[in-house]
């Protein structure tokens, strides 16, 4: 009987996501499809950047033009979960075809309410239509639910991403979960190998790129056999505040400047690799979170910072570890109450002046970063350590809950 109900639920399941699915393969196949894109066009054309309603004739006909549609074709294709069932088991087991049914039952749901909507039945949009729902953002984008934010982005961002209605998997599998095209983001660390290589993935990736350095050198990439410079800005440790102004125009700050003391343990090599790999990255994201103001920052603005897998494992350099994972902690500290989406970048041993013996081409590291962002990767690993990808949830997960037990908001 106990497995009867488990394999009742899991088809249920699996029936329900199995619409979604269709769902947002429709929503993202309507922008590449201009038959389709006349129906769907109206739904762009329904809201203001604050989600409140151009007109309710638009937006009456939008649901009529779009959403109908839509959940007709996810009713059609709802039909293949039961069919299989029933083929697989045969109509005796009528239990479980009703269970793989639960896709066209819940597909009802978001018919019944567009239909509502259309009609422009009281209060139908308030209580169905809640990704479009005006008035400020509580949260940033949701790692696996689509929110109010997160689908904002669709509409006012990039049209072409964030296709995702309920569940963000599809956004996930296609890299669209985060559009970097014509965003600012600011690099600091910009003269190092790993700096210049993402400031050139993400100059391909259609991004205005930022050098962040001290080197005192003007930075730039090759691309297509060209060198291209890249505005660059210099500042140095201890003067953050100096960036200010510019943090305040950016959208994205990867925060990715370090130091090395290698094998050192004396007074001046423990506060240089504090300042240098701690603090100055706690001033920088607290200078940066200040910027982030309105529903656009919540929903744009982000931070990533390079931890580095010296989080979780032996750096074979005890300063750099330990300035790192406190690092890491106070990142995993921010993230409970920041206003904006914080990236960690786990990154094994890559080919660096930090790290002259690295094993990974920091180029390589790169687009492996930027595959992850653009998959809404929150903790983006990239090393040869197979343990890393192991410890390094477990430790998360556990100090956070920790921080989330024992420290309050303000």
């Amino acid at each position: 009987m106990t497995m009867a109900w488990l394999m009742g639920l899991g088809l249920a399941l699996a029936s329900v996501l199995w619409v979604e699915l269709v769902r947002d393969c429709y929503h993202a196949l309507a922008h590449v499809w201009s038959p389709l894109y006349r129906l769907h066009g109206w739904h762009h054309r329904v809201f203001r950047s604050d989600l409140s309603v151009v007109s309710t004739e638009i937006y009456q006909k939008a649901h009529w033009y779009n959403d109908v549609p839509e959940a007709l074709v996810m009713l059609a294709f709802g039909i293949w979960p039961p069919l299989l069932t029933w083929m697989w088991q045969s109509f005796d087991h009528w239990p479980l075809i009703l269970a793989a049914s639960a896709g066209q039952i819940y597909t009802l749901g978001f018919l019944l309410s567009a239909i509502a909507r259309g009609m422009g039945l009281p209060n139908a949009d308030e209580i169905t239509d809640l990704t479009h729902r005006p008035g400020p953002f509580l949260a940033p984008p949701a790692p696996w639910m689509v929110n109010r934010t997160y689908h904002w982005r669709h509409h006012f961002d990039d049209p072409n991403a964030y296709f995702c209605g309920t569940l963000t998997l599809v956004d996930k599998m296609l890299g669209t979960a985060l559009s970097l095209k014509g965003k600012k983001i600011a690099v600091t660390g910009a003269s190092g190998g790993f700096g210049q290589a993402l400031l050139q993935e993400l100059h391909q990736q259609g991004a205005k790129a930022i050098a962040l350095t001290s080197s005192g050198q003007e930075v730039s990439i090759t691309a297509t056999g060209k060198t291209i410079p890249i505005r660059t800005e210099q500042w140095c440790i201890g003067q953050e505040d100096r960036l200010q102004d510019l943090l305040g125009e950016i959208d994205i700050l990867v925060i990715n400047h370090g130091v090395n003391v290698h094998q050192r343990r004396d007074g001046q090599a423990i506060e240089q690799a504090y300042e240098v790999n701690t603090f100055s990255a706690l001033r920088l994201m607290e200078l940066f979170l200040a910027t982030v103001k309105t529903n656009r920052h919540i929903a744009t603005k982000e931070i990533w910072v390079n931890t580095s897998e010296a989080e979780v494992n032996p750096a074979f350099s005890p300063l750099y570890e330990l300035s790192k994972r406190a690092l890491g902690d106070l990142v995993t500290l921010k993230r409970l109450d920041s206003p904006c989406v914080i990236r960690k970048l786990i990154l094994g041993p890559f080919k660096s002046k930090l790290n002259p013996v690295g094993i990974m081409s920091a180029s390589w590291v790169a687009r492996q970063v930027v595959k992850g962002v653009k998959r809404d990767s929150r903790n983006i690993i990239v090393t040869i350590n197979p343990i890393t990808f192991i410890a390094f949830p477990i430790k998360e997960f556990f100090v956070s809950l920790y921080f989330r037990c024992f420290s309050k908001k303000s």
